[in-house]
């Protein structure tokens, strides 16, 4: 659950399946620290089991503009390749976290709101990815290998930004707590892939943005 537009409507799917659930958000030292408050005001609304936010310093590695400063966040607009807000494995790290709390509450489903369609192009938000992660899931735990296994599950994956915010609407999630700007000020700047691809979704939609830009 990382406080933005993705994760709060998986959570929502997730809810809407009859399922608990127990939020992780990652304190990765991401230069959007304001996602961490949408996080904890999503997991509060949604009244989740149990909510840890992990603290895993990414910007020792860096390479990436989100946990680099001195690397500027692109706003010419979604271009095709890898944009410098990619940030090196972070899907796979975060996974790998999300199935050892799994394993640890006893979880039968993991959710991301991975999405291979209105994207930055993230090598790690594919469906080859989350298809091959959930095989190595199961091959490298307890859950796997003795229990009933555990399922990668991303209901976003093939669904366009505009068709995401419909079925949040649909299911009752609380956009209007997310958090998405990779700029993280006190406005959204309305220019970062992340603002671009968000403001397309509400405009497909039709449906009113309640984040304020610059």
């Amino acid at each position: 659950m990382s406080g933005g537009l993705d994760s709060t409507v998986s959570a929502a799917v997730a809810k809407s399946e009859g399922f608990d659930i127990f939020a992780l958000t990652i304190d990765y030292g991401q230069r959007h620290k304001r996602e961490l408050k949408s996080a904890r005001a999503v997991g509060k609304s949604m009244e989740v089991k149990e909510h840890i936010v992990l603290r895993v310093d990414m910007t020792k590695i860096g390479g990436s503009a989100l946990t680099d400063n001195r690397v500027n966040v692109p706003k010419s607009g979604v271009k095709p390749g890898i944009p410098a807000t990619y940030v090196p494995a972070r899907n796979l790290v975060f996974l790998s976290l999300a199935v050892s709390y799994a394993e640890r509450v006893g979880a039968s489903r993991v959710y991301i709101g991975a999405n291979s369609v209105d994207y930055s192009g993230y090598p790690d938000c594919r469906p080859e990815f989350i298809k091959a992660f959930g095989k190595a899931a199961n091959l490298g735990t307890k859950a796997g290998v003795e229990g009933s296994g555990m399922q990668i599950a991303a209901p976003l994956q093939t669904m366009s930004k505009g068709e995401i915010v419909k079925l949040g609407k649909d299911l009752g999630a609380p956009m209007h707590l997310t958090w998405s700007c990779y700029e993280g000020g006190k406005l959204a700047c309305g220019k970062c892939d992340s603002c671009r691809l968000r403001l397309k979704g509400f405009a497909e939609a039709k449906t009113a943005d309640s984040v304020k830009y610059e």
